[in-house]
């Protein structure tokens, strides 16, 4: 249940999608069907402070974009805010804003221990770690569920495979929560600098003690490996530890957070969960879809090209909004219900095309063992004082989530 106010009715033109206000203060479903409906590929004007840009907001056209690598590409950023400032520093030398030849090289390199069997060890300490947080929540009975459970499980696989100690994950917690988003108010500028700084500036001493003495982890696995016959910069191992944490920390906890705010306010998907009408692969799949922890995935145009009659210019900006098109009513039958038996289920939540996130074999094994636990070991779930909502045009989700959990007889 959104509580948020709908956006009021008005031109399309005085919206500012980059506002990070907007997301966190109004439920955008309205709008994202309107813009479905009347403008699919829509032109946001630009502003006394930043450029103009191409807000695509349907299924087709968003898979159409993310696929075309070539003329739609990642290489100037794939964030909002960051292609807005002019475009990522960390272009051509972090995977996610990469494309081509060095692209499939440095995800070639990136696949073997992403891959379900290298994560055996890692996913089986996932379900043992989620299990044990789920109980202690339980048996506390009031807990924030975002700061007490979810923000510790994706952190401590992504910390696992980069070989983060243990003591040293509070830390990272702490920065990553704050590189993208806020919990109070608008990011400001000085706040996300400092916290990716300091992300970076963390694995920059990491990559350093892993030259000198490699362990069995990513960072390791950087500093040694190859591409294209020739060594990994430090800067590139960097960005790409950077990459990873965020990636695989951020939005899997939003998704884990709005996936039992989802659950406790229908009572029916509840128990369709604990009864086991509702498996948990396709309640992974919902969970994803519902929350779109990611809102978006930026692309620049290439060179002048029309995407569904827009005549899109060289240069522009072209922001492909996942969560409009995992709610679009022409791919998903009532996308604006939630049920976590809906097959088939085509979401957007890890992207599309060669940007797929590399991640998502591990993302969903967590969410997954999130809803085991709370199937097996929670009673009832109900809210017990107000959630707060992130404020980013990026991420999507609660900050907080306080709950009354009593245990399963």
């Amino acid at each position: 249940m959104d509580t948020r106010p709908a956006l009021a009715p008005g031109p399309l033109d005085a919206l500012d999608l980059a506002d990070p206000l907007l997301h966190a203060d109004h439920d955008l479903g309205p709008l994202w069907r309107r813009l479905r409906s009347e403008s699919p590929v829509h032109w946001q004007p630009e502003t006394a402070d930043r450029p103009g840009f191409w807000v695509v907001s349907g299924h087709a056209d968003i898979v159409s974009v993310l696929n075309d690598s070539e003329t739609f590409t990642s290489e100037r950023g794939n964030v909002l805010d960051t292609l807005l400032a002019g475009g990522d520093s960390a272009a051509g030398q972090m995977l996610a804003v990469t494309d081509g030849r060095p692209h499939k090289a440095l995800r070639s390199a990136l696949l073997k221990p992403f891959s379900p069997r290298s994560l055996d060890v890692v996913v089986r300490s996932v379900r043992r770690g989620t299990r044990q947080l789920v109980q202690e929540a339980v048996e506390r009975g009031r807990v924030d569920f975002a700061a007490d459970v979810a923000a510790h499980i994706p952190l401590a696989a992504i910390c696992d495979l980069l070989g983060v100690p243990a003591g040293e994950r509070q830390h990272i917690i702490d920065l990553t929560s704050t590189a993208l988003s806020s919990a109070d108010g608008a990011p400001t500028e000085e706040a996300t600098w400092s916290s990716r700084n300091g992300l970076l500036l963390y694995f920059s001493e990491l990559a350093a003690q892993r030259r000198a003495k490699p362990y069995d982890d990513v960072v390791s696995l950087l500093v040694t490996k190859e591409i294209d016959g020739r060594p990994l910069t430090h800067e590139e191992i960097v960005f790409n530890c950077y990459s990873i944490i965020m990636g695989g920390h951020e939005t899997t906890r939003f998704a884990m957070i709005g996936g039992l705010h989802a659950l406790m306010h229908r009572e029916d998907q509840w128990q369709a969960l604990v009864s086991g009408r509702a498996g948990i692969a396709p309640a992974v799949e919902e969970v994803l879809r519902w929350t779109s922890p990611a809102l978006h995935s930026g692309r620049t145009a290439t060179q002048d090209v029309l995407v569904d009659d827009q005549f899109v210019e060289e240069g522009d900006v072209v922001v492909a909004w996942l969560a409009s098109g995992n709610r679009d009513e022409r791919v998903f039958t009532d996308p604006d219900v939630f049920d976590l038996a809906r097959t088939p289920n085509k979401h957007l939540s890890f992207a599309h095309g060669p940007h797929f996130c590399l991640g998502a074999f591990l993302a969903r094994a967590e969410l997954g063992a999130l809803l085991e636990s709370l199937r097996e070991l929670v009673g009832s779930a109900r809210p017990d004082g107000e959630p707060r909502h992130v404020y980013s045009n990026f991420l999507s989700g609660f900050s907080s989530l306080p709950v009354a959990l009593t245990p399963a007889r």
